[in-house]
């Protein structure tokens, strides 16, 4: 593949970003040929080497630093799974200290992953030392995700459930961006036929631009985001 896929994991603490960037990498390299990789969150590293949160002037080679990892994984990966990218950096520099200056860079960057997989708020809360904020912060936190994504027409779709159902649910959103590369008789074939067929006989078609998965929010959503009007 001439550019390696860019898979972003993006959503608020604690709704299991890092266990489904791993399980999807691990099932990935079970369907496909591609060489598969993921790259963690810096965030994490960060606290734990520094024993702190970061403060509002570090938060630019937070974000720098993490679309490096990415980028140095691209060169010689064909699929990218992102354990976060800048777009959560800038997000949490809104929230916390109402510093927008992180927006269009990290917008800008965003802009190279395939698609966007947000987690739901579906799992409950679990404290994860100085990295965790609090159950308050993850509504917010969702929303200035998804009014973002939703803004500038980025490719996403929400992944819910928990266990091996959040993983299978985002193979079904990456699914079709491996048409051309699924390994013979992984079952990639056969999932985006038995939604379409299932579609056929409801008589009901794909509203979604990013996915396969019938019940996307990103459709919903891009609806209610509509401007009132019309039918």
């Amino acid at each position: 593949m001439a550019d390696a896929l860019r898979i972003a994991i993006v959503g608020a603490e604690s709704t299991g970003k890092t266990a489904l960037a791993q399980a999807l990498v691990e099932r990935l390299r079970q369907l496909t040929p591609l060489r598969c990789t993921w790259v963690p969150e810096l965030l994490r590293q960060w606290c734990e080497r520094h024993q702190r949160t970061p403060l509002v002037h570090e938060q630019w080679q937070i974000a720098t630093q993490q679309q490096r990892l990415i980028d140095d994984a691209a060169a010689d990966h064909d699929l990218v799974v992102c354990d976060t990218t800048p777009l959560m950096t800038a997000v949490y520099s809104a929230y916390l200290f109402n510093d927008l200056s992180l927006d269009d860079q990290a917008l800008a960057w965003h802009r190279q992953c395939d698609l966007t997989l947000l987690t739901a708020l579906d799992l409950p809360w679990v404290a994860d030392g100085l990295q965790r904020t609090g159950p308050q912060v993850c509504e917010p936190v969702d929303a200035r995700i998804r009014a973002l994504l939703l803004e500038h027409g980025l490719n996403w779709c929400v992944v819910a459930g928990s266990g091996t159902t959040r993983v299978e649910a985002a193979v079904d959103a990456v699914t079709p961006l491996l048409r051309q590369a699924a390994r013979p008789g992984s079952g990639l074939f056969s999932r985006l036929a038995q939604r379409e067929a299932a579609a056929a006989q409801s008589h009901r078609h794909w509203r979604c631009e990013s996915c396969d998965v019938p019940g996307c929010e990103h459709a919903l959503l891009r609806q209610a985001a509509a401007p009132s009007g019309g039918h």
